[in-house]
């Protein structure tokens, strides 16, 4: 998906833009204001419990990973989904250092250096997809459990490995959908990383949550104490 590309996708879902595949503040804006959802339905306990179910594990081990991912919602109060962006993933697809947007190292987490009321990580990616949209959405993780977009490929080849199968711009509008879809691609990347051992022994004790801080955040899962945090949650 090329800038052209993607300006279709947007005109698709809502958006006026000119399709010159130039980058601009029109098409900035698009990217900031088409995914905005403030009326996504909710999840159900139900389907909580049968995503639990699924699992193999509780309806409280779920809640417990949704409180430590993004203190239990996936939106922010201007309905956009909570997003990150991490400039070090952009970097390893691009391999150009680019000023806020692309680094070799980790860092540079701001929530709205600009005082314009929207998401500097948001801002970020809608910069970043002016040059390469879908690696922009690749780069930022997203919604209530915080998945990154690189977990999404329209690659067939992939399709058991993925957590959804379209590209990441795709993965992004299905978040904004419904909050369901935010357990939904929860449990696809617990069960495509073999997690859901780790996650059936969540627990109030820090140790039984070793493997699945270690599994969904990574080797350095200690240094955010991850795992006392979920137990925490568990309590």
């Amino acid at each position: 998906m090329n800038l052209r590309d993607l300006q279709l996708w947007l005109n698709a879902h809502g958006a006026s833009l000119v399709t010159d595949g130039l980058a601009g503040p029109a098409t900035r804006s698009a990217i900031l204001n088409t995914f905005v959802n403030l009326d996504a339905p909710a999840v159900t306990p139900q389907d909580i419990a049968q995503i639990a179910a699924r699992l193999g594990g509780t309806p409280r081990q779920v809640a417990a990973v949704a409180k430590v991912e993004s203190a239990g919602g996936g939106w922010d109060d201007a309905g956009r989904l909570k997003c990150l962006y991490e400039r070090h993933y952009f970097w390893k697809r691009l391999r150009i250092l680019i000023p806020l947007l692309s680094n070799p190292t980790p860092g540079g987490y701001t929530i709205d250096a600009d005082r314009d009321g929207i998401n500097d990580s948001w801002e970020k990616v809608a910069d970043a997809a002016m040059r390469s949209p879908i690696a922009a959405f690749e780069s930022a993780s997203w919604g209530k459990f915080q998945i990154m977009g690189a977990h999404a490929s329209a690659d067939p080849a992939r399709r058991d490995q993925v957590v959804y199968q379209g590209n990441a711009v795709e993965f992004v509008w299905w978040l904004t959908r419904s909050e369901r879809n935010h357990y939904e691609a929860l449990a696809r990347f617990i069960e495509v990383n073999g997690l859901r051992g780790a996650f059936q022994r969540l627990s109030t004790n820090p140790d039984d949550c070793r493997a699945f801080a270690r599994g969904y955040n990574g080797g350095g899962y200690e240094k955010g104490s991850y795992h006392r945090k979920l137990a925490e949650a568990m309590r």
